[in-house]
C-alpha cells in the first residue's frame, strides 16, 4: 500500500533551530533553543518583522544551505521513498527554489516532488497531492490540515507544544515517524481484510 506523504522541510527535515546561531550573531541577541516558544522568529528575537525580513533577505540563502538535517531524517526518508510517494511541501518563497534543491542534493536526500508555496497555507496542495499523511512542525499548519481532514504527524519542537486536536499525532523523532506510518499502513490493510 503506497501512501502519499507530504513533508515539510524547515524544522521537520532540518534541525528546528538551525537559524539561531546566525540570527543571534546578526542581532546581538543570546536566545537559546529553550527560549523559542513560538514559531515567528521576529517575536522570539523581540525585533520588528521588518528587521527580520531584512536579515532573511540578506542571509536566507546561507541559512538554508547551512541547515543541518535532523537525526535519522535522511535514512528514514530513503526508506519511506522505497515504500511510498514523497512530496516536499514548504512555505519557502520561490526565490529559494535553487538553494532548496542544492541543499537536498548536498545531503543526499530523496529527489522527489518539491512544492514551494510561498505561503504557510498547505491544505490546497495537500488536497492536490491526495495526501494521506502530512509531516509538519508548525502548529498552526497542523491545525489547518487536521481540520481539513488530513492525518498530521507533528514533530516535536519547543514552539509547537500546544494542545493537539483529533487528526494530529505528536512524534519526537524520525524513528517515531517511520513507526507511525508503518502502524497506519497496518491498520489500513486490516480494515480492508475485515
Amino acid at each position: 500500500m503506497r501512501l502519499n506523504l507530504c513533508i515539510d522541510i524547515d524544522g521537520t527535515i532540518t534541525e528546528p533551530y538551525y537559524w539561531l546561531k546566525l540570527a543571534n550573531q546578526y542581532f546581538g541577541t543570546n536566545v537559546s533553543p529553550s527560549g523559542i516558544t513560538c514559531y515567528e522568529i521576529h517575536k522570539v528575537l523581540n525585533i520588528q518583522i521588518e528587521e527580520y525580513l531584512n536579515f532573511y533577505n540578506q542571509l536566507g540563502e546561507r541559512l538554508h544551505l547551512e541547515a543541518e538535517v535532523r537525526q535519522d531524517a535522511g535514512i528514514i526518508l530513503k526508506r519511506l521513498e522505497e515504500q511510498h510517494n514523497l512530496h516536499y511541501v514548504t512555505a519557502r518563497e520561490s526565490k529559494m527554489t535553487h538553494v532548496t534543491k542544492e541543499w537536498i542534493k548536498m545531503h543526499d536526500l530523496p529527489k522527489v516532488g518539491l512544492h514551494i508555496l510561498g505561503s504557510h497555507y498547505k491544505v490546497k496542495k495537500a488536497e492536490e497531492l491526495e495526501c494521506d499523511i502530512f509531516i509538519e512542525d508548525r502548529y498552526e499548519n497542523a491545525l489547518e490540515l487536521a481540520l481539513a481532514g488530513f492525518k498530521v504527524l507533528l514533530i516535536d519542537c519547543n514552539y509547537n507544544r500546544s494542545p493537539l486536536i483529533y487528526g494530529i499525532t505528536r512524534v519526537y523523532s524520525w524513528i517515531d515517524i517511520y513507526e507511525e506510518i508503518t502502524a497506519y499502513v497496518a491498520r489500513e490493510k486490516s480494515k480492508k481484510i475485515a
